[in-house]
């Protein structure tokens, strides 16, 4: 009795380990509920730990139902990993085929209980379905192994997690001795399962979680580094790429200031929904129409910003020039023309963001001056 005691204690640190991940992918998914993987993962969890309970604790106790109730759980579990991890690549599979697979599975499970009973076939069944579930979605996430850090870990703990399901079945039945259905749970078979979860389970969940973390890091820098309205960059990134160019500048730079004109007008006369529009559609001209290498950002308001690497100021004045004009073509629905002025300064051998930005700052006022809608470039005559 206490050997059997001990079997059953020992039994339940899988499935109880399983739950408290459960629970984990639960509270991630509550703190960023953009990773609607992590629900999958909770699901997962939760329902390996339910189907292990099942054969456990023999509920139910018909033989027949404890086989397809339990099968039905651990089948439904591998599909939610699988699904999970195949949502956060935006690869999900849809829901036809998750119940393909699942009819796929548990049909030959019913046939080999009730019209040609074969536990043997029942453990291959599964266990290689299982395999292949996972094998399929580890094909789909093959850029994984490409990824950053934490993608390559989980990648390669799940195609060995998923590939162990072969090799362990078939050694565990083939030298593991014969299978007795009255005492499963003291098999060779039912041991090695419950081992290879405890590690290469765990390990797949805490690959999971440390994804997770690391994607809410990136989303947090992303909303940091990100303007939410018009998908430019923060007036913070910005700065931070502009200091990282001055520390390692070998060629000229320039800086370009850009200002909505009259948008105090557009917000009072037609809404500040018009005024967002305006502003994401000279974002996009922004965006369009300059070079890869420049780099474009929203400071705040209406006032928008430019960074022209390896780039002389007469250049960076006449790309200035066609964005104006290109702001200027814009076809919004609103009775008044958007227009833009422009402001451009270079950084000189001992110039910082500081002193660029008010000499660009200074130009842009000279171009509002000089009755908006212009480019104004520092040491340019104001006629």
């Amino acid at each position: 009795m206490e050997a059997a005691a001990v079997r059953s204690m020992l039994s339940l640190v899988a499935p109880s380990v399983l739950l408290v991940f459960a629970c984990a992918f639960a509270v991630a998914w509550f703190v960023e509920q953009r990773l609607r993987y992590l629900l999958y993962f909770a699901a997962a969890c939760a329902l390996f730990a339910a189907g292990a309970a099942s054969q456990i604790f023999k509920q139910p106790a018909n033989i027949g139902l404890n086989a397809m109730l339990s099968g039905a759980l651990y089948l439904s579990a591998v599909l939610a990993a699988a699904n999970g991890l195949l949502d956060r690549s935006g690869r999900a599979w849809h829901w036809q085929t998750l119940m393909g697979f699942w009819f796929a599975s548990m049909l030959p499970l019913w046939y080999f209980f009730y019209v040609d009973r074969s536990l043997i076939a029942r453990i291959y069944l599964q266990n290689f379905g299982y395999g292949l579930v996972l094998v399929a979605a580890t094909t789909r996430l093959t850029e994984l192994a490409r990824g950053k850090a934490a993608d390559r870990v989980l990648f390669w703990i799940l195609l060995i997690f998923a590939v162990q399901f072969f090799p362990r079945t078939y050694l565990t039945l083939a030298f593991g001795g014969p299978i007795d259905t009255r005492a499963f749970g003291t098999t060779f078979f039912w041991q090695a399962l419950q081992l290879s979860i405890a590690v290469l389970g765990v390990s797949l969940a805490l690959a999971v979680l440390a994804t997770a973390f690391s994607d809410i890091l990136e989303n947090v820098r992303t909303e940091r580094d990100t303007d939410s309205l018009t998908g430019l960059l923060s007036r913070r990134r910005f700065q931070e790429i502009v200091f990282s160019q001055l520390e390692r500048r070998k060629q000229p730079l320039a800086l370009a200031l850009c200002d909505v004109d009259h948008f105090k007008q557009v917000n009072d006369t037609y809404g500040h929904h018009a005024g967002d529009e305006v502003l994401r559609a000279v974002a996009a001209v922004l965006q369009g129409k300059c070079r890869k290498k420049d780099v474009v950002a929203r400071l705040g308001g209406e006032e928008f910003a430019v960074l022209f690497p390896d780039t002389m100021i007469q250049e960076a004045r006449e790309i200035s020039e066609r964005l104006r004009q290109a702001i200027a073509s814009l076809n919004l629905p609103i009775q008044q023309n958007v227009t833009a002025s422009f402001g451009v300064a270079s950084f000189g051998p001992h110039d910082n963001w500081e002193s660029v930005f008010r000499r660009a700052d200074a130009n842009l006022y000279r171009a509002k001056d000089l009755g908006r809608n212009a480019v104004h470039a520092e040491n340019e005559q104001v006629a």
